[in-house]
């Protein structure tokens, strides 16, 4: 029997994630990512853990075949971070090799969102197809992209920034330093964001009456549940959002033509009101050829980081 670890390493949580050999996880758990204290102190808590995991199921870690790596940022020869985002680690961090010399097991390290594409196209949603594209909808939005079956990384490790294309050149200041980019009108930040401009305009809804005191307690999914309900005004903002969102799918299909895109992260738990609304977009930017492609809901949802990760191992050359 043989054992995969799948990490998905996150800017406040890491998940790890042991798996069997019918790539059934068996166990899985968080702790506090704490990158402040540096990378050896958090791969050395994650390497302990995964040992108490083993240790938990009587399983002898030996058995361990390797651990799959999902880190935010772009990776480059499956080992480099060329930047750390959300940690402060330092540009050029070569996180296979700490990880490596800390638990003496083969580390295959990928960007969380290109490792969740991975484990999609193995296990989820895309199996069985050559040209597929995840687009992982939470805190930021991107593109995991499979070409005739080969993750597609870049030359600096960062294809798919899909959410770093400008939108708006007259908007707001983006993180990246662009201006109006895609990621902050469709993502978890971005529709909050724009959904305050919209309450505020509109002054009225079960939305507005429920938040106008408190705009700064407002989250993604209260949005969403008054849109499901009827709530004209939140339907408002969620088809806002969709209409952006599906400029982005629009420039994928062009660009790539992919069989399929998954629509995985946080947002994917309404992910029936976002496709609906993105298909209904979608004829004004993909070519007409284009606009019946399946846009389906990720199948592995919140193991999908985990098993994403595991899948660099797995799928190992």
């Amino acid at each position: 029997m043989k054992y995969y670890v799948g990490v998905d390493l996150g800017g406040t949580n890491t998940k790890i994630g042991l798996l069997d050999s019918e790539y059934n996880i068996l166990i899985e758990e968080s702790i506090k990512t704490e990158s402040k204290k540096g990378p050896e102190d958090t791969f050395g808590r994650i390497w302990l853990k995964i040992q108490e995991l083993f240790t938990r199921i009587s399983v002898d870690i030996s058995k361990l075949e390797g651990i799959g790596l999902g880190i935010p940022g772009p990776v480059v020869n499956k080992s480099i971070v060329k930047i750390a985002a959300n940690f402060s680690w330092g540009n050029d961090f070569n996180a296979k090799e700490v990880f490596e010399k800390i638990s003496g097991k083969t580390v295959i390290v990928e960007n969380d969102v290109r490792a969740i594409a991975l484990g999609e196209n193995l296990f989820g949603a895309s199996k069985g197809y050559r040209n597929s594209i995840i687009m992982p909808i939470g805190t930021g939005i991107a593109a995991g992209m499979i070409i005739n079956g080969e993750l597609i990384s870049g030359n600096d490790g960062a294809a798919g920034e899909i959410g770093h294309i400008s939108v708006d050149l007259e908007g707001d200041k983006c993180g990246c330093g662009l201006t109006g980019c895609l990621e902050r009108f469709t993502s978890a930040p971005g529709i909050v964001r724009e959904g305050v401009k919209v309450l505020q305009k509109e002054k009225r809804g079960i939305l507005y009456e429920t938040f106008k005191d408190c705009l700064d307690k407002l989250e993604a999914h209260h949005i969403f549940i008054e849109a499901r309900k009827g709530d004209e005004v939140a339907e408002i903002i969620v088809d806002n959002f969709c209409n952006k969102l599906a400029y982005g799918m629009g420039v994928l299909i062009n660009l790539i033509n992919p069989e399929i895109i998954v629509v995985a992260g946080g947002l994917a738990k309404s992910a029936d009101l976002i496709i609906a609304g993105a298909k209904k977009h979608l004829p004004k930017y993909a070519l007409n050829m284009s606009i019946n492609i399946p846009i389906v809901e990720s199948q592995l949802l919140d193991s999908a980081g985990v098993k994403g990760a595991a899948s660099l191992i797995i799928n190992k050359k």
